[in-house]
């Protein structure tokens, strides 16, 4: 059984663009004004440990794959990134190189519904809407950002078709808040 989980950093205006400030975005790294706390890396531990495998798009997989690769750290969460499979969605990289990593090519939709187990997509703004447009995904894990930026890649675009969801948790953690939706029945 394959279920799609898209974990996003996101601001009160929906903005899911540049949290760390490494893509350029000049309203980028808004991310590191606020402190999560050690529920929040809870939250995003958890997250990491529950996934078979991470499904990243072409920059956010570059982006991961230069970081990844050198961190090490007491609680494995650097370890499970490291070691778990990694699928990149792209149609220009040739290959992709960071440890157990796979590229997928051609029909999005149809390479992902032959995945199996826990799929964690992180970032991957047009992933994330190819998998929204095609309504693969069975999960939302949101750290809210108490910040608005006003312009940004929004995690649900306009237009999108209406899609009701469940709220499971909401906690704050820190000076952010986590929400946990799953489609809705």
């Amino acid at each position: 059984m394959r279920r799609i989980v898209v974990s996003e950093f996101v601001t009160l205006d929906g903005v899911m663009e540049d949290p760390g400030g490494a893509e350029g975005f000049d309203r980028g790294g808004w991310a590191f004004q606020f402190e999560r706390g050690p529920e929040g890396d809870k939250f995003k531990l958890d997250e990491v440990l529950d996934a078979d495998a991470l499904l990243l798009g072409r920059k956010t997989y570059q982006g991961f794959a230069k970081a990844w690769p050198t961190v090490t750290d007491e609680v494995g969460f650097a370890a499970k990134m490291n070691s778990m499979p990694k699928y990149v969605v792209s149609s220009t990289l040739e290959s992709a190189d960071w440890n157990n990593s796979s590229v997928i090519k051609g029909d999005v939709a149809e390479e992902v519904g032959k995945l199996e187990g826990n799929i964690l997509v992180a970032g991957s703004a047009q992933l994330v809407q190819t998998l929204m447009d095609h309504d693969l995904v069975d999960e939302y894990r949101l750290m809210i950002y108490p910040v608005l930026l006003g312009t940004g890649k929004r995690l649900f675009k306009d237009g999108v078709d209406t899609t009701a969801l469940q709220i499971v948790e909401t906690n704050q953690t820190g000076q952010v808040a986590t929400v946990v939706l799953q489609r809705a029945g």
